[in-house]
């Protein structure tokens, strides 16, 4: 761990170096990448010159105490033993965290897609206010939401939202609520008060530059119509949506909420070259071969990663075990309440990987 500490530390004074190269400096492209590396550098960096610090400091706080003679000298000495050997465990612990190999999606934006499963109109109530949830969650995480497209029920809510987020490590966050979320509770149209079950798929794809995977154009196939949903009398006057459909995968995007019929391809485009990265970067890692369906199943009430109980207030993470009673406030934006555990969970779990590799 430490020779590898050393190097990071090695790295990053070079990267300092290299930012005051007038040529690097006027580059805008290269500077924003080596500031991006130095921050993240960084993190690493300043936790391991801590634990140096406080390491030499202790070695010489024990050296001090063996010739220390004067009592009240010793028992100050042998405080601030006490303070760095019980200081020292912990910034270990956290290098051994910030070393842990760094998904490369983590800082990207995503395409968020939520959208009704299993359980009819019920389905649909949920969907919707599970998609308000992450966007009142972004708010405290000062995110941007933009509104891709929208679905509506039948009785309202949604069938299908599809939103951009972006903001600072949105995806190393959110890549956690891909998958079949099961919500158990008693519709408002129930008279005999009986609990339903109900399902919602979510996927989570990061967002890729359009130059990060080539497409041939003559494989898109570009349809336009009338968007739908709320957005006043003049959105069903112009064919301002647009469909755009990948003819070798099949895989298809349509994009209303852009005001403009150009906006809409533009990012209609965006989201099919994100979940066409997305199954190439699965199959690198022989994985499933389209990691959106993975991600999102089938729907069927059997597979799920949490189930949001209401009657009983409660909320259970399926993958960790994982079992809280504060759906209120959840739904009302703290996801922090389960995505803190989750991440933690996968950080002990690569730990042990590395353990056991090493």
């Amino acid at each position: 761990m430490f020779s590898k500490l050393a190097e990071v530390e090695s790295r990053y004074e070079q990267v300092n170096l290299q930012l005051q190269r007038p040529d690097i400096a006027s580059d805008q492209k290269q500077y924003r990448a080596y500031m991006k590396e130095l921050a993240d550098l960084e993190k690493i960096v300043l936790v391991y010159r801590d634990y140096k610090t406080k390491s030499a400091n202790l070695k010489a706080s024990k050296e001090l105490m063996t010739a220390e003679t004067d009592n009240e000298m010793r028992e100050l000495i042998r405080e601030e033993i006490k303070e760095l050997e019980a200081a020292i465990p912990s910034l270990e612990d956290q290098l051994k965290i910030l070393l842990i190999p760094k998904d490369p999606n983590d800082d990207k934006n995503i395409i968020l897609e939520v959208r009704a499963g299993a359980g009819g109109d019920e389905a649909s109530l949920f969907a919707d206010e599970l998609f308000r949830a992450y966007v009142h969650y972004a708010g405290t995480q000062g995110w941007k939401v933009e509104m891709l497209s929208f679905s509506e029920g039948n009785v309202g809510g949604a069938k299908e939202v599809i939103a951009s987020v972006s903001g600072a490590s949105v995806f190393s966050k959110l890549k956690f609520e891909s998958g079949v979320h099961r919500v158990q509770r008693v519709p408002k149209t129930e008279a005999a008060g009986r609990i339903h079950t109900s399902t919602v798929t979510v996927a989570v794809i990061p967002e890729v530059e359009i130059g990060d995977i080539k497409v041939n154009m003559n494989d898109l196939q570009f349809e336009t119509m009338r968007s739908q949903g709320s957005g006043g009398q003049s959105v069903n006057r112009t064919e301002s949506a647009v469909r755009v459909v990948h003819i070798p995968t099949g895989l298809d995007v349509k994009c209303q909420e852009g005001k403009s019929q150009s906006s809409n391809r533009e990012r209609a485009i965006q989201i099919l070259y994100a979940k066409l990265q997305q199954i190439e970067d699965e199959k690198n890692r022989k994985q499933a071969s389209d990691a959106r369906l993975e991600q999102i199943g089938t729907g069927d009430r059997s597979e799920r990663i949490r189930t949001y109980n209401f009657p009983q207030t409660r909320i259970t993470d399926h993958r960790i075990g994982l079992t809280i009673h504060q759906l209120d406030s959840v739904m009302g934006g703290s996801f922090e309440l389960l995505i803190d555990p989750l991440v933690a969970n996968f950080q002990a779990e690569a730990l042990k990987q590395q353990t056991s590799a090493g």
